[in-house]
């Protein structure tokens, strides 16, 4: 899960980041190749694929054309960190998408594949050997070399980064010695030539390469800007490049960014003259859609029967890539040891978690807001994932009040005053808070439908200050631990990798709950150890891994969304899959019908 998770705290709407959070690895649709780094394979020729496109001079109803705009809407707004190492939710994330492009790419059928860079393997899958294209351009007219991709990784080892993307790099031999400032250069990583790069890892993985970071950095625009002022860097904020088709004209903060064509994008001259990424309402998105204002965006669910009658517009259903969840403040997250420390009491009886897990009626959630855009899990896998456990092998949490009462009961929390609500074991009065975030026109009687169900089981709990949080508050509040945050909702994108290294160990700043669980970690490291080059071993690790947070229960897993795009008719050339709610996939092959 690490290279492509996307940050998507309480959105539910659209689905990844995280989102690892990740990269802006593409999801695309390629001829297929021979793919030598497949499980279990020793690979030693290179992989090669090759794509280019040139818009036409004239067009049919079937055939592109170039020139034109588009108007992609968003609800909520972007926190502005335009470059790929920094990115962090899913509102950065989706602009990135066309300002930058990837070394390697991932395909429909969730494999690696060549993007800008091939490769080979060695025998033993701890060297690899990168080739980049010859004349790849980036935005500011400079030639792509090795030495960005080298310095990219070496931005994320350095000690001083801010970036959550470090797990993307730590698997490099001397990664360790050059963050911790024992060593000036990082010896796993040699490069050859401008084209081509020799990296070698520090123990064999199945999945390397789906966990390597492959997006470089422009290493003379970023010359003279220490690290760890990146973040706030005119270069990240105001003027990011990138690789990508579209390049950076405008960037009005928090509200829109206007990308215009890049002629010199690898790939091919794009179709479209301007993207506009367009911060909106998400309760208007159905109005903006008919208006034609919007021609492009993921409808929010709740949105679906009422977007059904534009004939304007196309709908399209894909199962996503994420799940959405309730996750519990269980610890903290210690910032000089950089690890996570389970030290929060209150939820710690795993009983009180799996009472309020049976609470809650999720199939009824999913049909009350989501239009029945859902599909109901137990454990942090989405559906569409082949390590997915099944259900008859782990307990499902269907909606069981009386359940609920029985293990509070148990566990000791027991109205004794007689108010209705329960006290905690020692008798004190028990209250819970709960972290939503502002959205849709659903977002508020969703956190109520989520409360009174607690409070049905005689749960006092409440909104975290009395009202849904904006945003970039919200997602301040749980990145840097606020004591007054208990409960929160969230959803998360993941990578086409089920690893779940990046949000779920002791070292992963992204695992929101604070969980900590030795028998997990193991597991996870096995997850992509030896035993993991054989496909069915792998899958019995990570349904042993389910089967442990399942049990658990540091977060309420409530659903494997259905993501629906609306597209406005006259825009063509859009591709989907599982990656389409954290990407803009192929946006150069994107055209509109009357030019305009």
């Amino acid at each position: 899960m690490k290279k492509f998770l996307t940050l998507m705290l309480c959105t539910f709407l659209v689905i990844s980041l995280l989102a690892a959070c990740g990269s802006t690895k593409e999801a695309t649709t390629e001829k297929k190749t021979e793919n030598t780094t497949e499980q279990g394979k020793d690979a030693t020729t290179e992989n090669k694929t090759e794509t280019k496109t040139e818009p036409t001079t004239e067009a049919t109803n079937d055939q592109p054309k170039p020139g034109g705009k588009v108007t992609y809407g968003y609800g909520q707004p972007f926190k502005g960190l335009l470059e790929s190492a920094f990115w962090q939710g899913q509102d950065d994330g989706l602009i990135i998408s066309v300002l930058d492009d990837s070394l390697f790419k991932t395909g429909d059928d969730l494999k690696n594949y060549p993007n800008i860079a091939s490769w080979t393997e060695s025998p033993d899958h701890k060297t690899f050997k990168f080739t980049i294209k010859q004349g790849v351009k980036w935005h500011n007219g400079d030639e792509l070399t090795v030495e960005d991709w080298k310095f990219a990784l070496e931005v994320i080892a350095h000690k001083d980064y801010t970036g959550p993307r470090y797990s993307n790099v730590e698997m490099i031999q001397g990664v360790k010695e050059y963050h911790e400032g024992k060593a000036k250069e990082i010896s796993g990583i040699k490069v050859i030539d401008p084209y081509n790069i020799e990296i070698t890892v520090n123990k064999a993985a199945v999945n390397t390469l789906d966990n390597l970071w492959s997006s470089p950095m422009n290493k003379k625009y970023y010359e003279g800007v220490p690290v760890a002022k990146m973040d706030s860097s005119d270069q990240v904020r105001k003027k990011p490049i990138g690789l990508g088709p579209f390049k950076v004209k405008k960037i009005q903060p928090g509200e829109f960014v206007e990308l215009e064509r890049f002629d010199d994008y690898w790939q091919g001259k794009p179709y479209l003259d301007t993207i506009i990424y367009k911060v909106i309402d998400d309760k208007l998105a159905t109005s903006l859609l008919e208006k034609g204002e919007i021609d492009y965006m993921s409808l929010p669910n709740s949105q679906y029967k009422e977007a059904e009658k534009l004939k304007n517009i196309t709908l399209t259903k894909n199962d996503s890539l994420s799940y959405s969840y309730i996750g519990f403040s269980l610890g903290h997250w210690d910032k000089k040891q950089e690890k996570v420390v389970m030290d929060k009491p209150k939820f710690a009886d795993k009983r009180l978690r799996q009472a309020m897990y049976y609470a809650i009626d999720v199939p009824g959630m999913i049909d009350a807001f989501s239009n029945g855009l859902g599909t109901p899990i137990y454990a942090p896998m989405p559906t569409v994932s082949w390590a997915k456990i099944p259900d008859d092998q782990i307990t499902k949490y269907a909606y069981n009040p009386d359940k609920a009462k029985q293990l509070l009961d148990e566990a000791g929390y027991k109205d004794v005053d007689g108010d209705g609500f329960r006290e905690d074991p020692k008798g004190k009065k028990f209250t819970i808070n709960f972290d939503a975030m502002q959205g849709s026109e659903i977002a508020e009687p969703r956190a109520q439908y989520i409360l009174q169900m607690w409070k049905d089981v005689g749960l006092n709990a409440k909104l975290n200050g009395g009202a849904l949080k904006e945003f970039n508050l919200f997602y301040d509040s749980i990145q840097n631990d606020d004591p007054s945050v208990e409960t929160f909702m969230g959803a998360w994108g993941l990578a086409s990798d089920p690893d779940p290294s990046g949000l779920w160990t002791e070292k992963d700043a992204w695992n929101f709950p604070r969980w900590v669980n030795a028998e997990s970690d193991k597991l996870i490291a096995e997850g992509i150890g030896e035993k993991a080059f054989d496909p069915e071993q792998r899958k019995q690790i990570y349904y042993q891994w389910q089967k442990i947070v399942n049990e658990e229960v540091p977060m309420i897993f409530l659903s494997a969304p259905q993501d629906v795009a609306a597209i406005n008719n006259r825009l063509k050339g859009v591709h989907l899959n599982s990656f389409t709610s954290s990407n803009l996939l192929d946006a150069h092959l994107w055209w509109v019908t009357d030019g305009k």
